[in-house]
């Protein structure tokens, strides 16, 4: 007979199968059994032993939980999928065994770890829909991909002889497919993904329950507005994607506001051999020095970078829109005065799309607060700067800035300048701002 403390783990390990489970206990994260071995081999840490009553000993490994920032990232790009088990209440106060849960699952398609993502790299979870039979190779497929750390959302559908090509553009670091496609999915993909494969349950790639979950989720009627409502293989991906995200995140997913439809013949396919040869984003030897996009790449942000490593993987392939990019940059190289300031206050802005969702999904500590708010001041100097263009691309970016002054003052008046990293450390929120605080204090 096991000890109730390992009964309690085996019941939440149970709802985990195919993911290591970091169990909180007191001070430490421990991980157990096969877990244990795992987590000691890609850690570099000690695996012990832990009695469990009648049922003999347990293969035992962890760590101090404020080493867990560490860590993590260390079992996710090992290619682990990885559950947070904290727990619930104080061990001062609990009756008998102390109540524990699952709080996150971190995998490697939703990380949020600044340890974890790349800066100029986009971090997409992907899931494909495969229709029920398959009789040729014209078959639709749906393809969803969602960046959380961005909160970048995009759906589309195009013939199953272009899924390889596809899944080689968006290079995703995990891949949700459904149960009865695993050997399929395998057997078309082999040449070019190299990253994970997290198997769903044939039932929720659903179109029925695919679009309930998004309607409800972006509160509307339809998904007529995104431009998807009839991608039938894209809407089930979608769903796929959403349900995950929900499962696994235990938080609020409100910073993802939009599904953008991604419509594959607006972009030149190029097979994952030409990018390779041609050393596009990656040389032959897997690093970036030498790479197209490294001597095209003069961006001053990280989204800047992300947004420019996408635009060398997927070249447009319509007149107009390349007319219309290269109409703006003829622009800034002949304005040389407002292309420099441009640059030198893009310099300071750092990864405003990160931050953003840091913020929504209470990730982001005082200091972060208190740099959106100098941001945001930027953010009407770069307006400024760029007042005087006429280009047709950078009109519509000068629409799409918006300043925020009432974030910036709520900020201003509810943030010490110099607060400290962690909420808990107190001397976050200024005097006068909350009167409730004030009386407490």
């Amino acid at each position: 007979m096991s000890t109730p403390l390992m009964q309690q783990y085996a019941q939440v390990k149970g709802r985990y199968p195919d993911t290591i489970l970091l169990f909180r206990m007191g001070d430490f994260f421990e991980t157990f059994d096969e877990d244990a071995k795992i987590t000691s081999a890609v850690l570099g840490i000690t695996l012990t032993k832990r009695g469990n009553g009648a049922a003999g000993e347990v293969p035992l490994a962890g760590f101090p939980h404020h080493a867990l920032e560490s860590y993590l990232p260390k079992l996710l790009k090992a290619g682990y999928r990885v559950a947070i088990c904290e727990q619930l209440e104080d061990p001062k106060f609990a009756k008998g065994i102390v109540k524990r849960d699952v709080i996150e699952v971190v995998t490697p398609g939703v990380a949020y770890s600044d340890k974890v993502l790349e800066q100029k790299q986009n971090n997409y979870l992907a899931a494909i829909a495969l229709p029920s039979a398959i009789a040729n190779a014209q078959d639709m497929v749906g393809l969803a991909f969602v960046d959380v750390s961005t909160a970048e959302f995009s759906v589309s559908e195009f013939p199953l002889r272009q899924l390889a090509e596809q899944i080689a553009a968006v290079a995703p670091s995990e891949i949700l497919i459904q149960r009865r496609d695993v050997a399929t999915l395998q057997q078309i993909l082999k040449e070019t993904y190299r990253g994970i494969f997290t198997k769903i349950d044939d039932w929720v790639f659903n179109v029925d329950y695919a679009y309930e979950l998004l309607v409800t989720h972006f509160k509307t009627q339809s998904l007529k507005g995104y431009g998807v409502e009839e991608m039938k293989q894209g809407v089930i991906a979608a769903g796929a994607v959403m349900n995950y995200l929900q499962e696994t995140q235990k938080t609020n997913l409100l910073h993802i506001k939009k599904l953008t439809r991604h419509d594959v013949r607006e972009y030149i396919i190029l097979d994952p051999s030409t990018k390779r040869n041609l050393e596009i984003t990656s040389s032959i030897a897997g690093t970036i020095e030498g790479t197209l996009f490294s001597v095209l790449d003069k961006t001053q942000t990280p989204m800047g970078g992300r947004l420019l490593k996408r635009w060398v993987n997927q070249p447009l392939n319509a007149l107009l829109p390349i007319k219309r990019r290269l109409a703006a940059v003829a622009e800034l190289i002949q304005k040389t005065d407002v292309r420099k300031k441009a640059m030198e206050i893009l310099s300071r802005i750092g990864d405003l799309e990160r931050l953003n969702t840091k913020i929504c999904t209470g990730r982001a500590n005082p200091r972060e607060m208190n740099a959106l708010k100098f941001i945001l001041a930027d953010i009407e100097k770069l307006k400024s700067v760029i007042s005087s263009t006429s280009s047709e691309s950078i009109c519509l970016m000068k629409e799409g800035l918006h300043p925020l002054q009432d974030i910036v003052a709520l900020i201003e008046a509810a943030v010490e300048a110099d607060p400290p990293l962690a909420l808990v450390d107190g001397g976050v929120i200024k005097k006068g701002f909350n009167a409730e605080l004030d009386e407490l204090r």
